[in-house]
């Protein structure tokens, strides 16, 4: 924590030094208002006779010394927040960089809702120790030294009772924390679950009602809110002992300075103002003790969260740069050199076995196979959203892990049949990849896209705003969008990954009859479903099982390979003429 916390190191040395100033004003007063009883009340040391104008004079210090007292709090609060909210600013920014690095597969080690939990609830707990460790502690810490000292300054018999009540106090706090400890990093695993839970419902709140499951989600919503409750409660309950355990041994302590200050006044060897001052001294120490069982909890919940931060920032992205400095023409080939691949999380299943292929420069690819054989892994080989478990492939003649991964996925662009749309307007949707487009460059892409069509219904046009996740667009408006994302970056390799599922086949002609015309040295890779979306590519790679099948134009395929001719049956009915 010391590395985010120094960069503001003078809001956090100021923040204890203005406290230590508080703590000192406190500590005076007792004092003061042993000699107003004393000397200005009961006049011990003037024959009985009291004093006013030391009443008064004393009670006007007293009353400076709060003021004092309180401007010096009033610092120590603003200083300890600029350190504790810039520290949860830093953290919380570096958490997100760190999560936008990882693979991913490091992202669904995680969840989605665990990593919401981690940078919010977690960066509050640890933030809220941070600011208690730089204020709190120092008031509890100076103000239970001081008070012992000025305590026992009084009289050394005062301290018998501090001897008695403090290990009793000590213990009570120890058994408490040790009990809870454990029970705060079962309670953030609680809210994850809570989270991954609203997280899905949110997200997938068409198909909950589509399935008429809402009942449904909503039990197993209340079971895990129920889950996460109990364990809160869990803890609350074993700490609820605490105080008022704390608060019997408190009193007892006030009963028994009374009873010791009673018997010393009557030896005549302390006075009754000195007893007042000796029951705020006891107060304020075991108080203060009371308070150091709210630090305790504190931090334990911090240090519980901490570690769970440093799980995340601790976790290095498998996914990192490579060393290739040199600048390259970018062209668009692209090398297969027998390329295997398994996910992270099952590396016995090969998804892709043995693959070799080279896609020349400016040529359109279609790649076909059935359902989980391998092609949307295949390309997402290409940008590194995975490594290769076992070959290489090749950009412009350099392997892909030896490109900066900044230089990389610019030369690629991608569309992807689950179109990622966000709470903007459509135009900053479409330039979303490039934020120097102009309008009229938008609108180019919209064109080629043929999202101009619904685009310009809309009375705002590209101004239009887009609802969270596109649902205020239909299936195919949101394909286009992301179409024209993707055409409006401007890469030298351009990949849909089955991203004109949801156009109709005049639309999907027209759009790719728009990129030929438009890019014609672009390199294209589609991957679909259906042999209408690429029977008019350069060659048609068929995957079978993750292995390369067939490779050839649509009029080779039909005479030599078997599964394209089942395909083509399939969907076209085996007419030619379809």
């Amino acid at each position: 924590m010391l590395k985010y916390i120094k960069k503001y190191w003078w809001a956090a040395i100021l923040a204890p030094l203005f406290m230590l100033g508080e703590v000192f004003m406190d500590l005076m007063q007792p004092r003061m208002m042993s000699i107003i009883v004393d000397d200005g009340v009961l006049g011990l040391n003037n024959n009985g006779v009291g004093n006013l104008n030391l009443v008064i004079h004393t009670g006007l210090m007293m009353i400076a010394f709060v003021a004092i007292g309180g401007v010096c709090g009033i610092l120590s609060g603003v200083f300890a927040n600029i350190a504790g909210q810039n520290f949860g600013n830093d953290l919380r920014k570096d958490m997100f960089n760190r999560i936008m690095s990882f693979s991913f597969s490091q992202t669904d080690k995680f969840q989605t809702g665990s990593l919401i939990t981690r940078v919010t609830n977690d960066v509050t707990q640890v933030q809220t120790f941070v600011q208690m460790a730089i204020r709190g502690f120092v008031r509890t810490f100076m103000l239970f030294i001081g008070g012992l000292i000025c305590m026992l300054s009084l009289n050394l018999s005062f301290g018998v009772v501090i001897v008695i009540s403090l290990p009793l106090i000590i213990l009570c706090v120890i058994y408490f924390i040790s009990k809870a400890n454990p029970k705060f990093s079962i309670l953030q695993k609680k809210l994850d679950n809570l989270n991954n839970v609203m997280q899905e419902n949110v997200s997938g709140s068409r198909v909950v009602k589509a399935y008429v499951r809402e009942d449904y989600e909503i039990n197993r919503f209340e079971k895990t809110n129920k889950e996460l409750v109990d364990t809160q409660l869990d803890v609350l309950l074993l700490l609820s002992f605490m105080t008022p355990i704390m608060n019997i041994i408190l009193n007892y302590s006030v009963v028994a300075i009374i009873k010791v200050g009673q018997i010393n006044v009557y030896r005549g060897v302390v006075t009754p103002g000195e007893v007042m001052a000796a029951i705020t001294y006891v107060s304020q120490v075991l108080n203060a003790i009371m308070r150091m069982n709210m630090i305790f909890q504190t931090a334990s919940r911090g240090v519980a969260s901490w570690r769970r931060i440093k799980e995340v920032l601790d976790c290095v992205p498998v996914i990192r740069d490579g060393n290739f400095n040199g600048k390259k023409e970018a062209r668009g080939k692209i090398e297969f050199d027998h390329v295997s691949f398994a996910y992270p999380t099952q590396e016995e299943t090969m998804i892709i076995k043995d693959f070799s292929l080279v896609i020349n420069p400016g040529e359109t690819i279609g790649i076909l196979g059935e359902t989980g054989c391998g092609k949307s892994s295949l390309v997402n080989l290409i940008p590194r959203f995975y490594d290769v478990t076992a070959g290489r492939i090749l950009i412009d003649d350099v392997d892909v892990r030896d490109y900066k991964l900044k230089d990389l996925r610019d030369l690629v662009s991608i569309a992807l049949q689950k179109s990622e749309i966000f709470n903007q307007t459509i135009g900053e949707n479409i330039s979303w990849g490039n934020k120097k487009a102009s309008y009229d460059e938008i609108m180019h892409a919209a064109n080629i896209s043929m999202a101009s069509e619904f685009i310009d219904s809309k009375p705002e046009g590209i101004g239009t705003m887009v609802s969270q996740g596109g649902t205020s667009l239909s299936g195919g408006q949101k394909q286009r969008v992301a179409i024209a994302r993707a055409v409006l970056k401007k890469a030298s390799i351009l990949i849909f990954d089955d991203a004109t599922s949801a156009l109709d086949l005049k639309t999907e002609a027209n759009l790719y009859k728009n990129l030929n015309s438009e890019y014609p040295n672009m390199t294209k890779i589609i991957v679909a479903q259906r042999i209408a979306s690429v029977k008019d590519a350069d060659r048609i790679v068929i995957i079978e099982d993750g292995r390369l099948s067939a490779v050839g134009s649509h009029s080779e395929l039909l005479e030599t390979s078997g599964v394209y001719r089942d395909i083509y049956n399939s969907q076209l009915g085996g007419s030619k003429d379809a």
